[in-house]
């Protein structure tokens, strides 16, 4: 990256790390074998996978049977909440009425899956959030009904960076789970029916896994989403955590890698990047549970954030952050700044080498309102006016004074060309 050029975006995603890229090499060049075969071509490959399989295992906390390679987390999504919906219709029948409870500010790659069921028949609450972008447990626990079989909620989310409370909402499914197979063996046999299905838990960690505790057993969930390029890992791999038990159908046909769960020759150079990235994070880590080096690293980038919050209010009028500075990562801070397009503010920062996004990469050539904000309290028509800077490992002071410096001139710039703003 050019030292004149600031990186300010990323929750799109990161760069790679060169000791990733150096783990890589040798599966791009030398160990170029499928590792679905048996010579030591592929054996070498296998290997490779193998040694990442268990690194994200042990960082998760769980099995390596558990681990499913993946294109991605859109895919990951994709295969928690498709793969589940479908294979419960095969174990209960296409009459199986199901219910799956999500949230309004989730990712596309979990509402679109949802709006799709919901046309095939499936049932779907989209919890709302309050201003700081979490849900409520209350609104949670009403929601579920007797034939809910999926609650899927991001852990951070992706604009605005608030962070849901993932082990509440586990341990309250568990608890639920609990209740209802303990009402069902003390019903008569001869009434009972058949078992009733468990809810289960699945959480899009993408945001989530550079700060935040992912042990998957400590926070009781089932399924789990995450992503190579957010944590400085190569792009196109990601991987979904199946806990054993949960029914998983392959939404893709054409093979029988993973465990039958996902067909596809498996992106060998991408699964070893995943594994390193996931090891370096995995020094900041002890099973998954935050260590005083992740404190310490999480603190450096919400000061750093924080000075470019503090920066930003004290130097633009009418500007309003929409992060929550106490519920959230230590790397989000989303602005609204009245009176201008957060278009505009972004290519004018792009021409003084800062990027940065007006909210979730995936929806960048979207002229659509942000559906996060719109869901915490936002006017449509502010919401267009809205900044999302992410921090990252490389930020520095240097950068964020900079950026406090560049950016109040353009705001005013661009109002003072606004005629709305100056009616």
């Amino acid at each position: 990256m050019s030292a004149r050029r600031i990186y300010l975006d990323h929750s799109a995603t990161t760069p790679l790390e060169p000791k990733v890229l150096e783990a890589m090499m040798p599966f791009l060049t030398d160990k170029f074998g499928n590792p679905n075969s048996i010579h030591s071509f592929g054996q070498e490959a296998l290997t490779g996978v193998d040694e990442a399989r268990q690194i994200l295992a042990d960082f998760l906390n769980c099995q390596t049977s558990e681990i499913v390679f993946t294109s991605g987390a859109t895919e990951a999504n994709n295969l928690a909440i498709r793969g589940l919906i479908k294979a419960l219709k095969k174990r209960r029948g296409d009459d199986y009425k199901m219910h799956i409870i999500t949230s309004s500010i989730e990712h596309p790659a979990i509402l679109e899956p949802c709006r799709e069921l919901e046309r095939q028949g499936i049932e779907v609450t989209y919890l709302p959030v309050d201003r700081k972008g979490i849900i409520k447990m209350g609104a949670l626990e009403k929601s579920i009904k007797d034939n809910t079989v999926l609650v899927s909620i991001m852990y951070v989310n992706n604009e605005v960076g608030s962070v849901q409370p993932i082990r509440k909402i586990g341990k309250l499914i568990k608890k639920i789970n609990e209740k209802r197979d303990r009402e069902w063996r003390n019903t008569r046999v001869s009434e009972r029916g058949q078992r009733p299905e468990p809810i289960y838990f699945h959480t899009d960690a993408v945001q989530a896994v550079n700060f935040f505790n992912c042990d998957v057993a400590w926070n009781y969930i089932d399924m789990l989403s995450l992503s190579g390029h957010k944590i400085y890992g190569p792009k196109g791999i990601g991987a979904l955590y199946v806990r054993e038990g949960v029914p998983i159908y392959p939404i893709e046909l054409g093979g029988h890698q993973e465990r039958n769960r996902r067909s596809g020759t498996l992106n060998v150079p991408g699964i070893v990047g995943l594994g390193a990235a996931i090891k370096l994070l995995g020094k900041r880590r002890d099973k998954g549970n935050i260590t005083t080096k992740q404190e310490k690293y999480n603190k450096k980038i919400s000061c750093l954030r924080d000075r470019l919050v503090k920066g930003i209010l004290a130097n633009i009028p009418q500007a309003k952050l929409n992060t929550d500075l106490n519920d959230s990562t230590p790397a989000h801070a989303n602005f609204i700044f009245p009176g201008v397009e957060g278009e505009s503010v972004l290519l004018l920062l792009d021409l003084e080498g800062i990027a940065v996004s007006t909210g979730s990469a995936c929806a960048s050539s979207n002229l659509e309102a942000s559906h996060v904000l719109l869901a915490m309290g936002i006017k449509k028509e502010i919401a267009h006016s809205s900044i999302r800077f992410t921090l990252g490992r490389h930020t520095t002071s240097v950068q964020i004074d900079k950026v406090i410096r560049v950016l109040p001139p353009i705001i005013k710039k661009l109002r003072n060309i606004s005629t709305e703003w100056n009616e």
